[in-house]
């Protein structure tokens, strides 16, 4: 029992525990960073729990780790949070982007769960990677506010680097712009296909509402800008259909 004892003692004093709780920041060799949970040392890799209940991480090379910082992002104590349609319209007037468009993608991508964490890695409203957070300056992609930032200001460079057409932007935000790049316009998955397909249809839902409740028809291209554009309809794409589609302007 002393043995033990003194062997717990020993392993107690040792430099960097095997788990560490609460809200942390590494911060990574090549400027990265990534908030998480909680993190745990595994051979050479340090293992970075993406959320409380363990259903995501990151495995992360120890040598490649600078150190670690307590995430001081989160709201004071007592503090009422933003509403999110206020923290939606906010970030999309600053991009100047339609904030239905938004709504849009957000339903799409996380179910407007601000906690959300995909088998991949993805953070957030938006679902943000980590890698993509630290290039857009997202400290906390489970904070809104920043989540919503940081993605709304990528969609609005996607959308300048496609010419503003809806439907690469959309493929680029789910497949990556090398993929969009490489089948000129949306490349040939079922998953990136139905999911521009979803937006555009919530999208054109919202904006035919929009014309509608103003008396407007929905065909009319003469309807004021408040409305909003209206994307061609189309229909759930052939996984092997690979030709882009545009955007009516």
């Amino acid at each position: 029992m002393k043995l033990l004892g003194q062997l717990i003692l020993a392993l107690a004093l040792l430099g960097t525990p095997l788990f560490a709780a609460g809200a942390d920041v590494a911060l990574l060799r090549n400027g990265f960073s990534i908030r998480h949970e909680r993190r745990e040392v595994i051979g050479s890799v340090t293992r970075l729990y993406l959320n409380a209940d363990s259903n995501g991480y990151v495995d992360v090379p120890t040598a490649d780790i600078d150190s670690f910082e307590k995430d001081m992002t989160a709201p004071p104590a007592g503090a009422q949070p933003q509403p999110m349609n206020e923290v939606i319209n906010a970030a999309s007037s600053r991009h100047h982007l339609d904030p239905d468009l938004i709504n849009s993608v957000i339903h799409a991508e996380s179910g407007f769960n601000p906690r959300a964490v995909s088998p991949k890695g993805a953070q957030g409203l938006m679902q943000l990677m980590p890698q993509t957070s630290s290039k857009l300056g997202v400290v906390n992609a489970f904070d809104p506010s920043d989540n919503l930032e940081g993605g709304t200001r990528y969609l609005r460079e996607l959308l300048e680097r496609y010419n503003f057409d809806l439907i690469k932007a959309l493929a680029a935000y789910n497949a990556g712009p090398q993929r969009v790049e490489q089948y000129h316009g949306v490349p040939p998955y079922y998953e990136t296909q139905a999911y521009v397909a979803h937006i555009i249809r919530d999208f054109n839902r919202k904006k035919l509402a929009e014309r509608k409740a103003a008396g407007l028809t929905a065909s009319s291209h003469k309807s004021p800008a408040r409305h909003g554009p209206v994307v061609k309809q189309i229909a759930l794409p052939d996984a092997t259909q690979s030709s882009p589609l545009n955007v009516e302007r």
